[in-house]
């Protein structure tokens, strides 16, 4: 089978806009009552969308998958409706247990952790009921076990070709010449391993340099690059109480980052610690003298001091005694 005879190309996400169920029943309608050629280079994907072309796949009865690269998970499910299945000698094959995505943060109580874990426990069910289904498929396809399947997709690790044709996953190893060997990049791997997935064990794909897409991200990044001869601009901050503690010992800062010496701690651990007494000291003092004043009582007073006793003039301020010392020599001297 040539590269070319393919009627079906599904590549990238199990329900992506590369392979997805709507491509392949058009595609299939297109084809009705002849073969279907089908080639799956996938990682995987959405479980519902591989049930849902496995079962396409079977109903069209003439499908023949074949199998490039690395496949996983949900691209192999979709495999399991073809009537015939092959593998590229350098291609990997892998099966592993259900899983979804789970996100719980924050504080709880009692109650609310009796609640998540009720509701994890129907999570855990609903994937437990999921593994034995894909096992019961796998098993139906390969002539073996449940319960061997069950223990492959716990394993989860990758099966070379042989590996894969001995389980009964395939029918066929080819080797063609012009099929692509699986090639796995610093991004497939970042992927793979966030998403929990082992990576297997093949040589990491050097980066095409002479690709029009690495000549267009070199000069996209020639044209952001700053300048060889930079003009570094030092912000320097006055740490005025800190100075004053340290006094010869100067904190030295740079690039945002403050060196400090243990004598410099030591300084700052003395400072804080005179400060600290100082401060109890003040908060003892005021304490005592709240008691001696709730203690003492408040002597009453028996006379009551009159600013202005009856007969007696009030006194003159010095503005109003300047007044009356001018009137008096003004008076002298027109007797005069």
């Amino acid at each position: 089978m040539s590269k070319t005879a393919y009627n079906i190309s599904l590549k990238g996400y199990v329900g992506g806009y590369d392979f997805d169920r709507s491509t392949v029943d058009r595609e299939l309608a297109r084809n009705e009552g002849k073969q279907v050629n089908v080639l799956i280079d996938s990682l995987g994907g959405s479980l519902a969308t591989g049930l849902s072309i496995s079962a396409a796949f079977k109903n069209h009865g003439n499908v023949n998958v074949h199998f490039v690269g690395l496949n996983a998970s949900a691209a192999t499910i979709a495999s399991l409706g073809a009537a015939h299945i092959s593998i590229d000698a350098g291609a990997m094959y892998l099966v592993h247990k259900c899983s979804m995505a789970f996100f719980e943060w924050g504080s709880l109580n009692s109650d609310q952790f009796a609640t998540l874990i009720a509701d994890c426990e129907k999570i855990k069910a609903g994937l437990d009921k999921l593994d034995l289904n894909c096992a019961q498929l796998y098993a139906s396809r390969c002539k073996r076990k449940t319960e061997d399947l069950l223990a492959l997709m716990k394993v989860g690790g990758w099966l070379t070709a042989k590996e894969a044709l001995d389980w009964g996953f395939v029918d066929e190893i080819t080797d063609l010449a012009d099929e692509p060997a699986p090639k796995l990049t610093d991004a497939l791997a970042s992927a793979m391993a966030s998403e929990g997935m082992p990576i297997p064990n093949i040589p990491v794909a050097e980066v095409d340099k002479d690709s029009a897409f690495s000549r267009f991200l070199a000069a996209l990044t020639s044209f952001f690059k700053p300048s060889t001869n930079p003009i570094t601009t030092a912000m320097i901050k006055t740490y005025t109480f800190l100075s004053a503690i340290l006094a010869d010992k100067p904190l030295t800062v740079k690039d945002g980052a403050a060196t400090v010496t243990v004598a410099q701690l030591d300084a700052i651990e003395d400072a804080l610690a005179e400060k600290d007494r100082l401060c109890n000291e003040q908060k003892q003092t005021i304490a005592d003298l709240q008691a001696k004043l709730a203690k003492t009582p408040a002597e009453p007073s028996k006379q009551v001091v009159e600013d202005n006793k009856p007969g007696e003039p009030a006194p003159k301020n010095d503005v109003e005694a300047f007044v009356e010392t001018f009137n008096s020599a003004r008076a002298l001297y027109n007797e005069v």
